[in-house]
This record gives structure tokens, sequence and C-alpha cells, in this order.
């Protein structure tokens, strides 16, 4: 008798051990989930903090006589498209298919404001106005953000997806809802410094 209890008492105290063991593990990727979820906000918020800058910068430039309209309806165009997106919002995306279509969105809107600042170039008196250099500062600002806050997901991204598939947790993670979340990538041809050039050979028309 004695021995059958010992045996069942040894059992019980591995499954115990395995219990808390185990729930440690979820405990974790929990944790690890939800930093995910916390960062991808962030990456919204810098993003957001983007957006909003464009109606002051776009009502800024569009003052200036001749400006190229088209690059202001460009942007214009841009950050509707951003707008259009649909992903999660309360948490990061983990099919790899909505946050290309998410950050295709914004590289559009990157390389509009790109232009944009190329196309001022030509406009001294709109270069150096107050309102306008404190827009660009605003808006280098917020590009450093996004940088910084796109590196910093990855980050925690990676920490997540490694967690859920080491052991234990490669066992259960699956089952109970744990999926791998999304990169963000690198942009073809990021690794190399952009080359400017502006071309004013063409004469803009004369006024009438």
């Amino acid at each position: 008798m004695k021995t059958v209890l010992i045996i069942l008492g040894v059992l019980a105290a591995i499954a115990v051990a395995a219990l808390l063991y185990l729930s440690g593990a979820y405990n974790g990727l929990v944790n690890r989930s939800q930093a995910v979820d916390a960062q991808w906000a962030q990456v919204q918020n810098v993003y957001q903090r983007r957006a909003d800058l464009v109606p002051n910068l776009v009502a800024t430039v569009s003052g200036a006589a001749n400006f190229e309209k088209s690059t202001l309806t460009e942007i214009t165009e841009a950050r509707a498209s951003v707008g259009k997106v649909q992903l999660p919002s309360n948490s990061a995306p983990t099919d790899p298919a909505q946050l290309v279509e998410f950050d295709k969105a914004q590289g559009q809107l990157t390389s509009a404001l790109s232009r944009l600042l190329v196309v001022v170039e030509r406009y001294p008196d709109l270069k150096a106005t107050a309102n306008f250099q404190t827009l660009q500062s605003q808006l280098e600002g917020s590009e450093n953000r996004i940088a910084v806050e796109r590196g910093r997901f990855n980050e925690v991204a990676l920490d997540y997806n490694s967690a859920i598939k080491r052991v234990p947790a490669v066992f259960f993670a699956a089952a109970l809802g744990f999926k791998e979340k999304a990169y963000f990538t690198a942009v073809t041809g990021a690794d190399k410094a952009p080359q400017v050039q502006f071309d004013f050979s063409k004469k803009q028309p004369a006024k009438p």
C-alpha cells in the first residue's frame, strides 16, 4: 500500500510540476504576444502622426504661386490610399499579405512626400518660410520615428515567433491560437543611397 501511495505521490508531483511549467510557458507567450501588439500600436501611432502632418503641409505648399499641383494631388491620393488599408485594430497582423499591403500604401505616401521636398527646392521663398521649415522638421522627425519603431516591431515579433516554435510551446501554441506574426521587410534597394537629380532644363510655360 505504501508503495502505491509513494508512486501516486510522485506522479502527482510530476503532474503539478508539468502543469506549472506549461502555465509558465503559456504566460510567457501571452506576454510576448502582448508586447508585439503594443509595438504594433506604436508603429501605427507614428504613421498616423505623419499622416496628420500632410493636410497642413499641403495647405502651406498650395499657397505658393505656380506650385506643381500634380504633386499635391499625388500626396492627397496617397494619404487616402493609406486610410483604405484594413488591418486588425487591436493586434499585429499575422497575415504577411496584409502587412505588405499596408507597407505598400505607406511607401507610396513616403515616395510622394519625398518628391514634394525635391520640388520645393525650386521655390526658395516657400522653402524659407518658418511654417514650411517647421513642417519639414516634423516630417523628418516622423520618418526617423517610423524607422525606429519598425525596427523595434521586428525585434519583438522575432522574439515571439521564435518562442512559439521552441519546445514546449511548439506542441500547444497553434492549438491555443498563438499564430506567427508578420514582419516588415526592407524595400528593394533600401540598402543603397537614393540618387536625387534636379532637372531644370524644361522651361516653365510663359504666363499669359
